[in-house]
This record gives C-alpha cells, structure tokens and sequence, in this order.
C-alpha cells in the first residue's frame, strides 16, 4: 500500500492511497471537510466525508503526472516505470503548478 497526502493550497486536504489490490481510494481530511467544505481538489470530486473509490487513479491525479520528454525524464531519472502512476504522482507533483501538491505519506511500518 501506497499513500500521498493531497495538499489544497498548503491544507491537508486528503489522503490518496493505493491499495495493495491496486484500487485508488481518496479521502477528505475530517477537519478539511468540516472547516472547507466549499475548496475542492478539483469539480470531480467535491468535498464530503465518504472515500472515493477507483479501480484506476482518478482522472485528476492523472493529469498532474508529467507527459511527453519530460515523462521520460522523469521515468529515467528516477527509475521509476511509465505505467507505475501512483510512484510517478509520488516522485513528481510535490510541487505542481496550481494549487494542489502531492507529498508522499511515511508510515511507521516504513523502513
């Protein structure tokens, strides 16, 4: 399993994981929910307390990821497989254009 924190310009939005079945989940912070109901991530996803569930990354994850030469770069550089999206998301878009960042989540079982 496979998380990232989602930041919303700089709040913790959510977390993003990927499962260790391969399914996408995403799930608003409890105090984002309550304090910013009104900030999505994006119009696909508005803000409410369920997770969302994908048996692919969302869409909006998806376009955050680099494409063309510089996906290439990236892929190379970091020794990471084009179609490995979720390690892509982690290794790229902590510092997106925009105002949605991606950080990757250390857990304690990390080593």
């Amino acid at each position: 399993m496979r998380q990232a924190k989602i930041y919303y310009q700089e709040l913790l939005a959510g977390i993003l994981t990927e499962t260790d079945e391969g399914e996408y989940q995403f799930q608003y912070e409890i105090d984002y929910v309550d304090k910013y109901s009104d900030q999505f991530i994006t119009f696909t996803m508005p803000v409410r307390k369920e997770p969302y569930v994908e048996k692919r990354l969302f869409p909006f994850f998806e376009g955050l990821i680099p494409e063309g030469w510089l996906l290439d770069i990236a892929s190379k550089n970091w020794k990471i497989n084009r179609n490995d999206r979720m390690g892509l998301l982690l290794a790229c878009c902590k510092n997106c254009i925009g105002a949605v960042s991606v950080h990757p989540k250390v857990t304690e079982n990390a080593e």
